[in-house]
């Protein structure tokens, strides 16, 4: 990320996957994401079971010592869960007081951010796709409380949830809908994206077979959001005869390139409800 650009409103973080995900206002070596902990954990679980498959000793108990470490929920909890607002959240040097405006001392005058109120190290209060991610890797307990609270968000309208699928970044985020440059049309910043959707719908049907207090309320909302997602990606081939990149939250519509066969072909498996 680029500590010393005035010129976006949010550095970028184009490692992510999630281009212009709102992270910390100002990026240090403080931070900390949370979907980059949860990938790794992610992959460390793939290696250690490829070791135990083909090698013996060191090999795989290393591995699967570093995936435990990863994967303790007291750990992430501790580094990652702010009860204030009881969801799980990047964390660093932040301030969501922030806005492009005109510079005109330059030739020609370009806009520039500005930052209204200073950072300091904090949760970062943005809500997204982000905050989702130890719900998409199950990494959550059945029984955690953790697990209610996230599934409690992600049916708030006011949120992700829309008819059309889950959008990227919550209507009520002062980044939602936001460019991040003169340039940049927002991307990650409300649109549906259906390889994270498709996420989404995979966990809800894990914990939705798990025994615990939120099995029930799982299910429900899987039913909900698959019906939601196949629904509206049919009717936009119906009506245009590409399948989208991803697409409006406010209105459904197919956004970004077409024909785009990539992870939104991910809504075949979501039908076969194959995961």
């Amino acid at each position: 990320r680029n500590s010393t650009t005035d010129r976006e409103l949010n550095p970028k973080t184009l490692a992510s996957g999630l281009d212009d995900y709102p992270r910390a206002s100002h990026p240090s070596d403080a931070e900390y994401h949370l979907d980059l902990r949860c990938w790794m954990t992610l992959a460390l679980r793939v290696l250690y079971r490829i070791a135990e498959y083909q090698y013996t000793g060191d090999d795989s108990s290393k591995l699967k010592e570093y995936y435990d470490k990863l994967a303790d929920i007291r750990r992430l909890n501790i580094l990652h869960w702010d009860e204030s607002r009881q969801v799980y959240s990047d964390f660093g040097n932040h301030t969501s007081s922030v806005k492009l405006a005109m510079n005109r001392d330059t030739n020609p005058p370009v806009k520039i951010r500005k930052t209204k109120k200073p950072p300091k190290l904090r949760f970062i209060d943005s809500f997204g796709y982000v905050n989702l991610f130890p719900l998409l890797m199950q990494l959550i307990p059945p029984n955690s409380p953790q697990l209610g609270y996230t599934l409690q968000h992600l049916r708030n309208e006011s949120l992700l949830w829309t008819e059309y699928g889950l959008r990227s970044l919550a209507k009520l985020d002062p980044f939602y809908s936001k460019s991040n440059t003169d340039q940049d049309k927002p991307y990650w910043r409300g649109d549906i994206w259906i390889n994270i959707n498709y996420l989404t719908v995979r966990a809800l049907h894990h914990y939705g077979n798990q025994e615990g207090p939120y099995k029930e309320k799982a299910m429900e909302l899987y039913t909900q959001l698959r019906s939601n997602l196949v629904s509206n990606i049919f009717k936009q081939y119906k009506s245009t005869g590409y399948v989208w990149e991803h697409y409006h939250d406010k209105t459904g519509a197919g956004k970004g390139t077409h024909p785009f066969t990539g992870w939104s072909s991910l809504v075949v498996l979501i039908m076969a409800e194959q995961y």
